[in-house]
C-alpha cells in the first residue's frame, strides 16, 4: 500500500479530515480535503463533522482550530512548524498602547499565537482585514503583529488612525524589487500579483495586491496569460491546477517558508496512526483568545 492509500485508509478509520494551507508541499495539498488560506480554513474548521482535524500548516493555525473546536482532536503533522511573525508582538507594548490611546482597538492578524490573540479585540486575515477595520467603531487601530499588512490596510482605510507594530513575515519581507523587475523584463506581459505582507516598495510595483486566495481568484478571472507571483511558492500548485493554460513565474530567489515545508505525507500518516502531536489549549486561554476569533467570523459575514 502506498502512502496516499495508507492516509486515505487511516482517515476513514479515525474519522479524520485533512486541512492544508496553500503554502505546504504540492503532494500534501493533493491529499487534503480542504485547501485554503488562513481565513477559509478557520471558517471551514468550525463546521466539520469529523472528530479529528489534521492541520497541515503552522502552529498558530492548529491553535485557532482547537480554540474554535474545543471538543475536537486537532493534530499537527510537525510541532516544529511554526511562524516567526506569530510571536512578533509584546503584551507590555499592547498595554502601553491601550494606556496611550483612547478609543483603541487592538486588531490582531490571525497569523499570531493564542497568547497574543488573548490581548486583542478582534482577529483579521489578509482577506478580510479591510472590511473588519472599516466596521469597527474605534478610531485608533493598533495592528499586530505585521507592519506591512498594517500599512496596506491603513491606505485602504484613511479615516482611521493606525499605530504600527514592528513584526513582519520573514518570507515576504525578503522579496526583492530588483528580482521582480528582472522577471518583468523577461516576461513584459506578465502581471505582478502580490501578498500584502510584502514591503511597501514591492506593493508599489504590483498590478494586484491581495490575500493568497485573492491572488488565486484574480489569476483565474484575468484575461492575462502570464503572472509574476510575489508570495510563498506553495501557491504554485493551486494556480497551475486551476489554470493549466496560464504561466506563473517566481523570483530567482524563490520565496519558501521552510516551516510549511516541514509537513510531509509520512508525518501525516504517522499522526493519524499514533494520535501524536495533539494541540492542547487551556480553558482560560481558549476563552480569552476565542473572543477575537469569533468577533472576526461575525464581522466578516
Amino acid at each position: 500500500m502506498d502512502i496516499v492509500e495508507k492516509i486515505k485508509k487511516l482517515k476513514e478509520e479515525k474519522n479524520a479530515v485533512i486541512l492544508a494551507h496553500y503554502y505546504v508541499r504540492p503532494e500534501v495539498q493533493g491529499i487534503a480535503d480542504y485547501i485554503g488560506d488562513s481565513f477559509y480554513l478557520s471558517k471551514v474548521a468550525v463546521g466539520l463533522k469529523e472528530q479529528t482535524i489534521v492541520f497541515c500548516g503552522v502552529s498558530f493555525m492548529g491553535e485557532s482550530a482547537k480554540i474554535l473546536n474545543p471538543e475536537k482532536t486537532v493534530l499537527m503533522p510537525d510541532l516544529e512548524a511554526d511562524c516567526a511573525m506569530a510571536h512578533m508582538a509584546d503584551p507590555k507594548v499592547i498595554q502601553k498602547m491601550r494606556d496611550t490611546y483612547d478609543d483603541l482597538a487592538v486588531v490582531c492578524y490571525i497569523n499570531s499565537t493564542a497568547e497574543l490573540k488573548k490581548y486583542s479585540d478582534v482577529c483579521v486575515t489578509s482577506a478580510n482585514a479591510v472590511k473588519i477595520v472599516k466596521a469597527l467603531p474605534n478610531q485608533n487601530i493598533f495592528f499586530i503583529p505585521d507592519k506591512n499588512l498594517a500599512h496596506f490596510i491603513a491606505d485602504q482605510v484613511p479615516e482611521k488612525n493606525f499605530v504600527y507594530n514592528d513584526g513582519y513575515c520573514p518570507v515576504h519581507e525578503k522579496m526583492l524589487v530588483s528580482e521582480i523587475l528582472e522577471e518583468k523584463q523577461r516576461h513584459p506581459k506578465a502581471e505582478i500579483l502580490t501578498h500584502p505582507e510584502c514591503p511597501q516598495e514591492v506593493l508599489e510595483i504590483s498590478d494586484y495586491i491581495g490575500s493568497t486566495s485573492g491572488i488565486i481568484s484574480y489569476a483565474g478571472k484575468s484575461e492575462n496569460k502570464e503572472f509574476i507571483i510575489c508570495t510563498e511558492n506553495g501557491v504554485r500548485y493551486e494556480l497551475e491546477k486551476q489554470n493549466p493554460d496560464k504561466k506563473f513565474y517566481f523570483t530567482r530567489t524563490e520565496p519558501v517558508c521552510e516551516d510549511m515545508k516541514l509537513i510531509t505525507l509520512e508525518k501525516i500518516a504517522h499522526v493519524l496512526e499514533t494520535g501524536e502531536n495533539e494541540i492542547y489549549v487551556t480553558d482560560e486561554l481558549r476563552e480569552a483568545s476565542k473572543k477575537p476569533l469569533e468577533r472576526m467570523l461575525e464581522l466578516a459575514k
